[in-house]
């Protein structure tokens, strides 16, 4: 943790931090909350729309964390006038802005062990540890919330611009992010995985590909704090590297007009969860699936769907696209075409619908579905209420209790 210390010189705050260089403190902008409660008429399950705003608001990519330690807060970013990168207070509605003084923040990530959000500020890594301080007469006077900003590196040219969110080893000591070229961008360019260590700011490239193959999709283990992946197109969907070495420690194979696989995702130890199945598009099927990177065994935790005489549309209501599971190995959760988010069973594989009807088929944005810290909520991008918000649903205390009893 930071040790601050405040004390004031010519009518300014001046903080220093142990273990640090010098960092700003500066207040946020906090907007009152539109937050709305209800209950999925279908499956029970509450949810709570974060926002209702008429601009389009998302939760971060289910590959970052949206929670801070301690669930004070829960990150996403707005499309609406002062939006950005903003924060949900779970204690009073709020809602706040975080931006600072320098510049707008992106590819943001909550850290792990302590309350700070790491982003991305044009080339610069940054953290911001918020302080929240609740009203003392709430519905009076608002929440105060004021962020601690320590730049922990500068990127050189060489590896801008970035190209995905930040992503923390699961011991804190590493950030990772995608830079250069990816995919058709700018071909004759190399993709990077970098590495940045927190504490010293010190940059070191892991591994770099040609930009049409690079992949992006960087993203730490959330139990071992040495592997890392990235997509990647030279012959796999995905690669993993040991961050000591540099080494490839394990490829998932490409194997072209036989098997699709997409939005690999780690789980817990060592484990990754993709999408999956042997029926290509348009009439395609997808399993949830996960493997073991150690012995390649591969099983399927969420049951797809086909049939020979089902269109896309039909298909894509029992076939899952992106799904991600919670670290403690208790749940996977995945969406579908149509917005619905089922959940699946660590152990059994038991599929539960949680809510239903978040996406309208072939348009809009996909749910997404991320974890909280307690594998107690996930959190989604919803179309119900008629644009785009930020959703949060609870999962029911009786499918809770069932994981105990088994």
């Amino acid at each position: 943790m930071w040790k601050i210390f405040a004390f004031t010189t010519l009518g300014m705050i001046v903080l220093a931090l142990s273990g640090y260089p010098q960092a700003d403190l500066y207040p946020l902008t906090l907007l009152p909350p539109e937050q709305q409660k209800t209950v999925d008429p279908q499956t029970g399950a509450e949810l709570t729309f974060l926002t209702t705003n008429a601009a389009e608001d998302a939760n971060l990519y289910y590959e970052q964390r949206s929670w801070l330690a301690d669930s004070s807060v829960i990150l996403f970013t707005s499309a609406r006038e002062r939006g950005g990168l903003m924060g949900y207070l779970t204690q009073t509605g709020e809602l706040v802005c975080i931006a600072s003084p320098q510049g707008a923040l992106g590819g943001a990530t909550a850290a792990r062990n302590r309350n700070s959000v790491f982003a991305l500020r044009g080339p610069e890594i940054v953290e911001l540890a918020l302080d929240v301080q609740p009203p003392t007469d709430p519905g009076k006077e608002p929440s105060r919330v004021t962020a601690s900003e320590h730049v922990i590196a500068v990127l050189g040219p060489n590896y801008q611009p970035t190209n995905t969110s930040l992503s923390e080893s699961c011991d804190g000591k590493y950030l990772a992010v995608g830079a250069g070229a990816r995919g058709g961008t700018d071909p004759d360019k190399y993709g990077y995985v970098i590495l940045i260590e927190v504490e010293t700011g010190n940059v070191r490239e892991l591994c770099r590909v040609p930009g049409p193959d690079f992949g992006g999709h960087v993203m730490f283990s959330l139990t071992n704090p040495n592997l890392v992946s990235h997509g990647i197109g030279q012959g796999a969907y995905l690669r993993v590297l040991d961050v000591r070495t540099g080494n490839v420690v394990w490829r998932h194979e490409h194997h072209e007009n036989e098997e699709f696989c997409t939005h690999h995702c780690w789980w817990a130890n060592d484990t990754i969860t993709f999408c999956g199945g042997f029926h290509l598009k348009p009439n395609e099927d997808f399993d949830v699936k996960v493997v073991d990177i150690h012995t390649g065994v591969i099983r399927i935790i969420g049951r797809g769907s086909w049939w020979p005489e089902g269109t896309p549309e039909q298909l894509a209501r029992l076939n899952w696209w992106h799904a991600s599971g919670h670290e403690s190995g208790r749940w996977v959760a995945a969406d579908n075409w149509h917005g619905d988010i089922g959940l699946f069973h660590g152990k059994t594989t038991r599929t539960y619908w949680l809510t239903k009807g978040h996406r309208t088929y072939g348009g809009g944005r996909h749910p997404e579905v991320g974890w909280d810290r307690r594998g107690e909520q996930v959190i989604f991008a919803s179309h119900i209420l008629g644009n785009v918000d930020v959703c949060v649903a609870t999962i029911p205390k009786e499918w809770q209790d069932a994981w105990d009893k088994q």
